[in-house]
């Protein structure tokens, strides 16, 4: 038997049609799904654990999250399973650059929805220019840049490969310089750097309950 479905059907509907034709239990077991309890929140230096901590112990319900923090974020799926309820867009086919334009279209699609932004450093210089659209238009959107000042990801694919970048892969692959309080500032965003999770609380705290743009340079 199929089932055809318009665009615009309810999502509930169809996942109801499903559950009934495998034959899923009526009542959820209370056990599969965590409780809902953010994070503590960390101090310290910033890494992968305290950004990503920081981030799930802060965003509003109902926020929308564009990860493409790339290596700094492999944590968030597992430390945001218990905060309340959001909208998490992601990269889709390995389509690097699309978490800033991506906010943007989010922040215009739903004005009254804060945007989370979470953006490696190197991919986010793919389309930086989503910076000045979201100035000129005051798109609610919290850009957060994971400033470890690498290209992570192509090294992370040469340890799988069982090898290690050369002299020139290893300048290829280094982002020093990237001053992104600048970049930001150039294109009209409030941006500032932070070096702590202590600094990152305040500010990521004052970014949120702003209207219009902010920048946020996480330095780990």
């Amino acid at each position: 038997k199929i089932h055809l479905y318009k665009h615009n059907q309810g999502l509930l509907e169809v996942l109801n049609v499903l559950a009934d034709e495998l034959d899923a239990p009526k009542i959820l077991d209370p056990g599969i799904l965590p409780s809902l309890k953010r994070p503590v929140i960390p101090t310290g230096a910033l890494n992968s654990a305290t950004i990503c901590s920081v981030i799930a112990a802060l965003q509003p319900e109902g926020a929308i999250v564009v990860d493409e923090a790339i290596t700094t974020g492999l944590m968030y799926y597992s430390i945001t399973s218990g905060v309340p309820p959001f909208s998490l867009l992601t990269l889709t086919g390995g389509s690097l650059g699309q978490g800033a334009p991506c906010a943007v279209g989010a922040a215009i699609a739903c004005p009254d929805r804060p945007v989370i932004n979470f953006q490696a450093d190197g991919v986010g210089m793919y389309t930086l220019q989503a910076l000045w659209t979201e100035a000129k238009e005051g798109l609610n959107v919290t850009t957060l840049i994971c400033s470890n000042r690498s290209y992570d990801i192509l090294k992370f694919e040469y340890g799988r490969l069982g090898v290690s970048p050369g002299k020139c892969g290893s300048h290829l692959t280094d982002l020093a310089g990237i001053d992104w309080v600048n970049l930001g500032k150039g294109m009209g965003v409030p941006s500032i750097k932070v070096t702590t999770a202590e600094d990152l609380v305040r500010e990521l705290g004052r970014a949120l309950h702003e209207q219009g743009p902010n920048l946020i340079q996480m330095v780990m």
